[in-house]
């Protein structure tokens, strides 16, 4: 029977595979058995690892030894609805509305997983002796920091390290008809900061203008964080960071999306410029610090005349290529420690952190990769692929977000990453009404299937 990339992706986003919240276990489990039987549908031998939270799914189609091995990555898990009352539509119940398919982990990542499914099965189908190796990897917790997934290459490094390259679609395009490479993707580090005061909430009238609020000196360390051009003010935060090479600067000026619209799209007054840099370049060359959430003292209604005890800020820093996590992250933390009033005290925690990744798309630069070959073929068959069925060749650009397995996957298991984007801004990933283009996904699957019997005819 013909696979149905519609159907299929319909019932895919209709369980509720929300991985960090215990009571949608049963959709969790549900997304995961359902996938399971699509890829044994396809003759995949599917083992479903046990973790201490969800399993991650090792599915292997191995036609032999000497041929051509891809490893697929994806994952079955997807973030919370919430807030509910803002979706036109259910988030479980997907709706095809506009010639997009709306639901929950619609576009992140159970559409392009479906793609990568259904394109398979069209190129087993046009050549059932494909000589093609295919391990796929689906995890159930990327949505929560992946933590199970450094045991689970512990155990399966060398396993995976056998195939020549990972090929990932968990990154963004511009437009539609204008699909993107990615050749990086930044680190992350997390931090958390408390500040305390005095050893219960103080009035403010009794005791203000004497008591050093909390909320003050947090606010002291946090501002200093950042010069008046947005770049970071952190000794050392910029040491060992990687050029930009011109290439690069010639693929961002090909982006489809002058700064005006960028501007009116996210609905801000103006932008900094860190280091010279500008908007467009510095969301994907540059590294960043944010604060991510503050609080302290009083939320509600109306107005409570408190000197608050404490007060707290969450910190991320996204890392570019030449930056270590744990450097960072000390670094980080010495300066807000040196920075702090000694009238209060301060305790940070440390939180995850996880290193960028990069990729060279060797045809487009010279590279001494010890793989150059293997990575030329790759990039090349995906160029011409995408050319063919999208009307033009891709964009190769640096990309903000962070998805730190990828950058274990080349540690680890010494994969690198051939990452195409196939969600766009309009996609809406992690708010309500999420979506999935349905041309992008039948596109991007003609595409998909010219990439397998490529790389499978390409055993020589």
């Amino acid at each position: 029977m013909k696979f149905q990339p519609l159907e299929a992706l319909k019932a895919y986003v209709a369980f509720p595979s929300v991985s960090t919240d215990p009571n949608f276990q049963e959709g969790m489990s549900k997304a995961r058995d359902y996938v399971t039987n699509l890829l044994e549908t396809l003759a995949f031998k599917v083992e479903s690892i046990e973790t201490e939270c969800h399993p991650i799914l090792l599915a292997e189609r191995i036609v032999g030894d000497g041929y051509p091995h891809i490893v697929l990555y994806g994952h079955y898990d997807v973030q919370p609805p919430d807030p509910l009352e803002l979706w036109d539509s259910p988030a479980f119940q997907p709706e095809v509305r506009d010639a997009c398919l709306y639901g929950r982990g619609a576009a992140d990542n159970k559409g392009p997983t479906i793609v990568h499914i259904s394109a398979l099965a069209q190129a087993l189908e046009r050549n059932p002796n494909l000589k093609l190796n295919i391990t796929y990897v689906i995890e159930g917790e990327e949505e929560m920091g992946s933590p199970s997934m450094p045991k689970f290459f512990d155990l399966y490094a060398d396993r995976l390290s056998k195939a020549d390259y990972l090929i990932v679609s968990d990154t963004g395009s511009p437009s539609t008809d204008q699909l993107v490479v990615t050749t990086a993707l930044r680190g992350l580090v997390e931090i958390e900061v408390r500040v305390q005061g005095p050893n219960s909430d103080l009035h403010s009238g009794i005791y203000g203008g004497a008591i050093y609020n909390p909320l003050h000196a947090l606010s002291e360390i946090l501002a200093s964080l950042h010069n008046s051009d947005g770049s970071v003010n952190v000794p050392g935060f910029y040491e060992g960071i990687s050029e930009i090479q011109e290439w690069e600067r010639a693929e961002l000026k090909k982006y489809p999306q002058e700064l005006e619209a960028y501007q009116s799209m996210l609905g801000v007054r103006g932008f900094y410029n860190p280091r010279g840099f500008s908007p467009l370049e510095a969301v994907r060359f540059e590294p960043t610090l944010e604060i991510n959430g503050m609080g302290g003292g009083y939320q509600g209604e109306g107005t409570k005349t408190i000197i608050p005890s404490e007060a707290f800020a969450k910190i991320t820093c996204r890392l570019v290529d030449g930056q270590d996590g744990a450097d960072i992250q000390d670094k980080v933390i010495a300066t807000i420690k040196e920075r702090c009033p000694n009238a209060v005290d301060l305790a940070v925690r440390r939180g995850c952190f996880a290193n960028a990744y990069s990729v060279e798309p060797v045809h487009k630069t010279l590279s001494s990769k010890s793989n150059f070959q293997v990575l030329k073929d790759v990039f090349n068959i995906t160029d011409s692929a995408i050319t063919k069925h999208f009307g033009k060749p891709p964009l190769y650009l640096k990309e903000g977000g962070s998805i730190p397995v990828i950058a274990d996957f080349k540690a680890r298991a010494g994969l690198d990453s051939i990452m195409v984007g196939l969600f766009t801004p309009k996609d809406k990933l992690h708010a309500p009404n999420e979506s999935f283009d349905l041309g992008l996904m039948n596109r991007a699957i003609d595409a998909f299937c010219d990439i397998f019997l490529s790389i499978g005819e390409n055993d020589s």
